[in-house]
């Protein structure tokens, strides 16, 4: 990241300190995070996250921070009405000097900053079956609490993101197309899924009949995207808010149990 650019960003947010700088902050492959702390006393918690949206992951900046500055709001009222003894915390985002929900910066690329939580752990992978059931309570939480939220006002970030019928369908024109000649390699793995056609229309036909309602979900339902307290382990917090869109229920959970059964990193070749 260019140091011109950093400064032009540190320069448009009112973080409230002396001079501060930069870390690079944290393990998404997505967007680029940074934690800022002051400069004058390096004894000092970080207290503010600084984070520049991907604009290949991302390309309508606007409407995503619209949902998120939305729902984090949403949920630190929430939080605040209904104080029940527990540590429970959502994000706060701080918006740009100018008032706008983020920083676009003079080479076009968008900017948000949020205020750091402290006293938590984020982990890469459950370790413990209580530690993903804890994660299980967070994302659940999460959907309570957005119970009431108008599903259908929320921009989609990432249009047709989980629909199933549409995946079938880009999955059937790969192996049409086979474009790096490797389709006859995993023919057992392409008619265990086209033998499941019929299973792929079965969430989406019900939320077409009203059957299962339309919620906010999170859609990226993995463990790393919920803060843990450092002390007692329960989930106090799900981050990572950018794929929040109108959805089902059943996709969150359904992700949820893709990332805790798996046992293998992500990006495993």
């Amino acid at each position: 990241m260019k140091q011109e650019i950093l400064s032009e960003v540190l320069a448009a947010f009112d973080f409230g300190t002396d001079p501060i700088y930069p870390q690079s902050f944290g393990c998404g492959h997505v967007n680029d995070t940074f934690l800022i702390q002051p400069r004058r006393d390096s004894n000092l918690r970080p207290c503010f996250v600084l984070q520049r949206l991907s604009p290949e992951a991302f390309k309508n900046p606007e409407g995503l921070m619209q949902n998120v500055i939305g729902i984090s709001e949403y949920l630190c009222k929430q939080i605040k009405e209904n104080e029940n003894g527990h540590r429970q915390e959502a994000m706060e985002f701080i918006r740009p000097r100018s008032g706008e929900l983020y920083y676009r910066d003079s080479e076009g690329c968008a900017w948000r900053a949020y205020r750091y939580i402290d006293r938590v752990c984020c982990y890469q992978s459950a370790n413990t079956p209580e530690m993903f059931a804890a994660s299980g309570r967070a994302f659940g939480n999460f959907q309570r609490m957005l119970e009431a939220y108008p599903a259908q006002t929320l921009f989609e970030t990432i249009p047709r993101f989980h629909d199933t019928e549409d995946r079938l369908n880009k999955l059937k024109a790969a192996v049409r197309e086979d474009k790096l000649g490797r389709a006859a390699q995993c023919q057992q793995e392409i008619a265990f899924a086209l033998a499941r056609e019929k299973d792929c229309s079965v969430a989406m036909q019900a939320m077409r009949d009203e059957v299962l309602p339309l919620r906010v979900t999170h859609n990226d339902t993995k463990l790393n995207n919920v803060l843990f307290d450092d002390k007692s382990g329960e989930a106090v917090c799900v981050i990572d808010l950018d794929t929040v869109m109108p959805g089902l229920s059943i996709y969150d959970f359904g992700d949820s149990i893709r990332f805790g059964a798996n046992h293998c990193a992500e990006d495993e070749k």
